[in-house]
């Protein structure tokens, strides 16, 4: 199987499970309406060129911030951090599920889950 389909299946469990999760908590409609696309507010970064933009994006749209902020929620029984954490989740397990992926410095359409090779300049530079 190619890995761009398992990624997107991941991206399909992620979602039924964030959604599942948030809907067991009772989350409000309202919340995942205001909250389902403002991570694609990273994409402010692009003004800034496309390392800045690609940062950005990818800070925002990997599963780490939103596994913190739900852990944190957990362990303290902060309601509101889970449902956000879920919401965030969500995001980016249906942005998998279409085929948006993580950002290349070389351009926005460039991602990991493009059908164009990466780049070898982005895996032979380091900082």
């Amino acid at each position: 199987m190619d890995p761009r389909t398992i990624l997107r299946v991941e991206g399909l469990a992620v979602l039924g499970v964030a959604l599942g999760g948030y809907f067991t908590l009772d989350g409000p409609i309202w919340l995942l309406l205001v909250l389902a696309l403002a991570p694609d507010l990273s994409m402010i970064g692009y003004l800034g060129g496309p390392r800045i933009g690609s940062y950005s994006y990818n800070l925002v749209h990997t599963y780490t911030l939103p596994l913190i902020l739900g852990a944190v929620g957990f362990r303290v029984d902060h309601r509101m951090a889970l449902l956000v954490a879920l919401i965030w989740a969500g995001h980016i397990g249906a942005d998998r599920l279409v085929g948006y992926g993580l950002k290349f410095e070389t351009g926005f359409k460039e991602t990991h889950l493009s059908t164009q090779p990466a780049p070898l300049q982005a895996l032979t530079e380091s900082d």
